[in-house]
């Protein structure tokens, strides 16, 4: 059973969301601020719903302390809902962003497609397979019909953010804004088409036909079909 903490101040909506969501089955805990959720993530949880504003700080910063030591899908749950905070939101390390109102049922459904996705990236051998295609996550090792591919670490991480959302559309300032390194070098869009140009050279059968790295014309990329 996959078990969720709820970080939302507001007392109805954080209610609303735990009665809805374990009537479908789901275990929930519910908490109001970032100081009890730090305590509760002391415990393994499924995926964390996370409010943006709470009245000791940001989950912004939570979001990114949980991305020092470990994958657990992170939705934020926010009235800032323009590109600019979604991009922020993304740039901190969270899998999915949901506007404020919203309906229980889509995020039902959010929550079950992040689950899915994380399901693939934290498998039990932490291998993805798709097609001809295998990536070990733990290894950092790539395979492409049996034969070892040569990544570098951008390129890698590229890969990795790109499987991680499979089936959901990045936009090229999501990707741009990830892809960001310690020393807050960031690449900027050229640098992107070259990163993405050089992963279909190495992984695609067909660089004009692409099945792994798919264009989405006008918005972004995504993984497969």
């Amino acid at each position: 059973m996959y078990s969720i903490l709820i970080v939302e101040d507001d007392i109805i909506i954080n209610g609303g969301i735990k009665v809805y969501l374990e009537k479908q089955g789901y275990e929930t805990v519910s908490v109001y601020s970032l100081n009890e959720a730090r305590e509760k993530l002391k415990k393994s949880f499924s995926l964390v719903l996370l409010d943006i504003n709470l009245p000791d700080g940001s989950g912004l910063e939570l979001c990114r302390e949980i991305r020092q030591s470990s994958e657990l899908p992170v939705i934020f749950l926010t009235a800032n809902d323009t590109e600019e905070n979604m991009i922020e939101g993304f740039k901190y390390g969270c899998d999915d962003y949901i506007s404020k109102p919203f309906s229980v049922g889509v995020l039902e459904q959010r929550i079950k497609a992040v689950l899915r996705r994380s399901t693939v990236q934290s498998g039990n051998s932490d291998i993805f397979s798709y097609k001809g295609l295998t990536v070990d996550f733990k290894r950092m090792s790539v395979t492409n019909e049996g034969k070892p591919v040569k990544l570098s670490a951008t390129e890698f991480k590229l890969l990795k953010l790109l499987i991680k959302n499979k089936g959901q559309v990045l936009t090229r300032s999501i990707l741009i804004d990830r892809i960001w390194d310690c020393d807050e070098n960031y690449i900027d869009e050229n640098t992107l088409n070259v990163h993405i140009r050089r992963l279909r050279q190495k992984l695609e059968p067909d660089t004009k036909n692409p099945q792994y790295i798919v264009t989405v014309f006008g918005i972004g990329y995504t993984f497969g079909e």
